[in-house]
């Protein structure tokens, strides 16, 4: 019991030990060594690298090799007290405590870093439920496992991570076919030319697409999945992966009454509408955006820190290039914000392409680099404007 009275002491507890609730951590930590932080999440409290999921395959990695620092080198290192594998069921914003697996926690301040969910596309057939989706180390472990001794991979998404695994799994020889209802790859994120220059070189590497069409139906046969797509056609994989894309988790929010959106939303402090509650990473929107990236990420927790020890700062987004891990043709992107005007100027040069959204007057406004145009991000990102100034 003496455990659970300390716990109650703590001023800052954070739920969710992905990137956004560990760099949290580390930044209140350059500005304040004593305040006590307890860490709550639903994993054992270990710190990996999550970006590294989709490349682990063709770098030689297992999923245990991916784990950095175990819980007990985290609290040591981050000087907190770690619950690791607990479960958070509510949230009471007037009495400021949370119920968990192991009881009562009160806090002064509470920060959800709860992340995102893999969202799932309901599918039909007897093999449904085989859909294996990749969003934490567990679940990467369960997908190592189940490609083991296979040869062939189906992804349901041709997005980011869609085709980041494409590539890994290809690297990895193994035979890839990836379906999507867009008409090309990163649909939101290149313009027509750049997705068809990524393609033919993730084709080259063996990668198989299917645009324009989605799955129907997912049956197993004997050691064989058939998966039938809407245009009619069949394709037979061992293994079935869906990306197609991610959803904040909202709901622990949600039903203590806090104000959710796309996201749990915020403002520029990332301060919920419930008092002394916070919310930072992909689970959380400010003024509209949710940015599930570790650049944004990093700005939010710079800007949160302060404000849980009751200094004043506010949270500002520069452009933020993402890179897409597809050694095929290294792509880094900047899309254009989503009411953005202009139009696409392609720059084809030796060994990749150079994509530009530029306004009526010139203005940079977002980009594509692929391949040797990689070499571009320093000098093209100092041109556009900000996000969120």
């Amino acid at each position: 019991m003496d455990h659970q009275k300390d716990l109650s002491q703590s001023s800052i507890v954070i739920i969710g030990s992905g990137l956004a609730g560990l760099t949290v951590i580390r930044e209140l930590r350059k500005l304040d060594k004593t305040t006590p932080i307890t860490l709550v999440t639903r994993e054992p409290g270990y710190f990996y690298s999550k970006p590294m999921l989709s490349t682990a395959l063709a770098s030689n990695k297992s999923a245990e090799q991916l784990v950095s620092t175990d819980a007990a080198g985290m609290a040591t290192q981050l000087e907190v007290t770690i619950l690791g594998e607990v479960d958070v069921s509510a949230i009471d914003t007037d009495s400021q405590t949370i119920e968990t697996s192991k009881g009562k926690i009160s806090y002064g301040k509470l920060v959800l870093g709860l992340g995102a969910d893999q969202i799932r596309l309901p599918l039909q057939g007897n093999a449904a439920k085989e859909v294996i989706t990749v969003n934490d180390l567990e679940e990467y472990a369960k997908f190592r496992k189940a490609i083991e001794g296979k040869k062939r991979v189906a992804i349901l998404g041709a997005g980011l991570i869609g085709c980041e695994f494409a590539n890994d799994l290809v690297l990895g020889s193994y035979e890839v076919d990836v379906i999507d209802l867009a008409p090309q790859a990163l649909g939101r994120l290149l313009p027509n030319e750049a997705a068809q220059a990524l393609q033919a070189k993730l084709s080259e590497a063996g990668v198989r697409w299917h645009f324009g069409t989605t799955v129907q139906s997912i049956d197993r046969n004997g050691d064989c999945l058939t998966i039938t797509l809407a245009n009619g056609s069949t394709i037979t994989s061992d293994v079935f992966l869906s990306a197609v894309g991610l959803k904040p988790r909202i709901d622990l929010a949600h039903a203590a009454g806090i104000g959710t959106d796309i996201g749990i939303t915020v403002n520029r402090q990332l301060a919920t509408s419930a008092k002394n509650v916070f919310a930072i990473g992909d689970c959380a929107e400010v003024e509209g955006l949710v940015l599930p990236y570790v650049m944004p990420i990093m700005q939010a927790a710079r800007a949160l820190a302060p404000n849980l020890l009751e200094q004043e700062a506010a949270l500002t987004y520069p452009a933020m290039p993402v890179m897409v891990k597809t050694p095929a043709l290294p792509t880094i992107v900047s899309p254009p914000a989503k009411d953005a005007v202009g139009t696409w100027k392609i720059l084809p040069v030796e060994g990749g392409l150079e994509a530009r959204f530029e306004s009526d007057d010139g203005q940079l406004l977002g980009f594509a680099l692929l391949g040797t145009a990689t070499a571009q991000r320093g000098a093209l990102t100092k041109e556009l404007p900000p996000i969120l100034q």
